[in-house]
């Protein structure tokens, strides 16, 4: 039986240390809100150093066992833990909704994306695989190379994705032998919570799985804690820059996801009826909280009237309102204070000489008049210069750019000091080779609105979007949790000739 209680109360988070559930006696604790109606559902203690060291030694002490567990039984509390998932699926995708305010379907999808991850893991018998030659030293001497596990890792995550994006990292560290710490972002622990007791029934030895609660300074204790073999992070490019650079000065692995301004390009050829709604989805998708939300469209050539004409349409489409409700289609953002923080940001653009065509307020759906909701907002003529084509505003505000040439169009993708995610709307395959090959981005879209890799691919970034050289998820996620140890081997025979009888 699942503990999903998230009515309004004072529920206080534990933290999931050595197998067990830890309740904190904090002196400092912070409220979870659901951002739909401004009500507290929880409340989330702030761990203290000896907190977080308590849960690194846990995870230390189960990590000798746990190393030489053989892949294949690892595998399998893989399997067992995307069981629990699948029969749990609505009520971690509920829980996502009430703390995050995402729609329903928003919600169900990261889910999956997370149940991906973990299928992926499954295969770790394979992906952990080494290599080897015979004679690859010399006559009589072969060589190869094994992956080993390293220790203890954690994962430091964002708020606008509780449930995926510990899922990028998580499966494949323990799948590989190592074992891990979660710190979930304290404005949405609660589907963390759920993921733990999921994994509690899926039948990891103790210490080998482990959620510590807290704000920054929990953060920073994992981050300069010398049991700590690596960091996994997302969130903005301040916080990526400084725990890449304060963990990687400790010698530590760090993979640092940060913030985004990501662009996607129309060309005059752009099939409108498919490209907008894949637009829309992208810019409004989770009020614009994506990592991969477009937020700026470059129209190239004589396309710009008709697509603006027909994204001020679609705009009129959107539903605003608690995600819970199957008929929204744009849940609020996560706080008051993002709201007032995207809200500035609408005023800007408009003082700097943008052209606002629909939205730029405050909403107050009939029954939320304390949730923090802003209106699907879109601002034309856009130029370089502004705030609007350069800072990550992380909210549902889309700006629309000129472009004569896909030169220029391109131009702009490089201009950005981000290199998150570019997308391009084209029939023509040369233009789109043209824009994939010169774009300095992780994650290119061709004719997608965002261009979220699968489970099996890792999860691109580039400049200042990513901080580190091997990203999550796939093969890269395995090649960050294990070290290579090479092996050469020769064997002398009884009378010394290395000749074996």
């Amino acid at each position: 039986m699942l503990d999903v209680e998230t009515t309004p109360g004072l529920r206080v988070l534990p933290n999931y240390v050595g197998g067990g559930w830890q309740p904190l006696e904090s002196s400092e604790s912070l409220p979870v809100t659901n951002p739909a109606t401004g009500e507290t559902i929880a409340t989330v203690p702030v761990s203290s150093l000896d907190d977080v060291d308590a849960a690194v030694r846990s995870a230390q002490d189960a990590f000798e066992a746990w190393r030489h567990t053989p892949p294949l039984e690892r595998a399998q509390s893989m399997f067992r833990l995307r069981d629990l998932m699948i029969r749990h699926r609505g009520d971690l995708a509920r829980t996502i909704t009430m703390e995050h305010g995402k729609t329903l379907a928003d919600a169900h999808g990261s889910v999956q994306r997370a149940m991906e991850n973990v299928e992926v893991a499954a295969g770790i018998p394979t992906l952990m695989m080494g290599y080897g030659l015979e004679n690859g030293a010399g006559s009589g001497i072969d060589e190869e190379a094994v992956r080993r596990p390293l220790g203890v890792f954690a994962a430091i995550s964002p708020f606008n994705f509780p449930m995926m994006v510990p899922f990028w990292f998580l499966p494949y560290a323990v799948a590989t032998g190592n074992t891990f710490v979660v710190k979930p972002s304290e404005q949405v622990p609660l589907s963390q919570n759920l993921a733990f007791q999921l994994l509690e029934q899926a039948g990891f030895p103790p210490g080998v799985v482990n959620l510590v609660n807290g704000d920054r300074s929990t953060a920073d204790a994992l981050v300069d804690h010398p049991d700590i073999r690596g960091i996994s992070f997302v969130g903005s490019t301040p916080t990526a820059r400084h725990i890449y650079a304060r963990a990687s000065a400790a010698g530590k692995r760090v993979q640092a996801a940060g913030g985004a301004k990501n662009i996607m390009v129309v060309m005059p050829d752009a099939i409108l009826t498919k490209s907008v709604s894949n637009i829309i989805n992208s810019a409004f998708g989770s009020a614009g909280q994506r990592c991969l939300a477009g937020s700026l469209i470059v129209t190239v050539g004589g396309v710009h009237d008709a697509l603006r004409d027909a994204l001020l349409d679609a705009v009129g489409q959107i539903k605003v309102g608690n995600g819970l409700d199957p008929s929204v289609t744009m849940g609020p953002v996560i706080s008051g204070a993002a709201r007032d923080r995207i809200l500035q940001a609408v005023e800007r653009g408009a003082a700097e000489g943008a052209t606002l065509l629909a939205g730029g307020g405050k909403l107050q759906p009939e029954g939320h008049a304390d949730g923090y909701f802003v209106e699907p907002t879109v601002f034309d003529g856009v130029t370089p210069d502004m705030s609007l084509a350069q800072s990550e505003i992380f909210g549902p505000v889309l700006g629309i750019m000129r472009a004569e040439t896909l030169d220029e169009a391109i131009g702009l993708v490089q201009s950005s000091p981000y290199g998150n995610a570019a997308s391009i709307f084209t029939e023509n395959g040369g233009w789109a080779r043209e824009f994939q090959t010169r774009v300095d981005v992780g994650n290119v879209g061709v004719n997608i609105g965002v261009a979220a890799p699968m489970a099996y691919f890792p999860f691109g970034g580039a400049r200042q979007s990513f901080f580190g050289t091997l990203h999550g998820q796939g093969r890269d996620a395995v090649d960050f949790f294990t070290d290579r140890q090479i092996i050469i081997r020769r064997w002398f025979g009884a009378d010394g000739t290395g000749v074996h009888w």
